[in-house]
């Protein structure tokens, strides 16, 4: 009977919570994906790619640091605040110059409550 019991207030408890959004206070950096797949692309090819980000915060956000993990992944960042809900773009260029499957890796950090966020870009450079 007290599994029972039990199992009702659980059940009870979960429905009650069901379909409430916990609500962000302050700004929250969203992109679209953590990972940036370049696929196979040709040496010497075009290597600027963007990737969306969007706060889904209450306050404003501000991006203060991109950076990639080396001279061959060059990303820029918005430097104006994003406003709760508008949607901006990260550029994200790698030197396509080296044949060869390459995983690098930009950091973002922001005033956001997720104030640092990776994105790993991931492809392989074709003769």
């Amino acid at each position: 009977m007290r599994f029972i019991t039990t199992f009702f207030w659980l059940l009870v408890f979960s429905i009650s919570s069901f379909g409430q959004e916990e609500k962000i206070n302050g700004a929250y950096l969203s992109i679209e994906s953590d990972t940036l797949n370049y696929g196979e692309i040709r040496i010497n090819s075009n290597g600027e790619r963007s990737i969306k980000v969007v706060n889904t915060g209450n306050e404003p956000l501000l991006i203060n640091f991109c950076k990639g993990s080396c001279g061959c992944t060059v990303p820029k960042c918005p430097n104006t605040k994003i406003l709760p809900g508008d949607v901006s773009a990260i550029k994200i260029v790698y030197e396509t110059t080296k044949v060869g499957e390459f995983s690098k890796t930009v950091t973002i950090k922001s005033n956001a409550i997720n104030n640092t966020v990776y994105i790993k870009i991931i492809g392989k450079v074709m003769p």
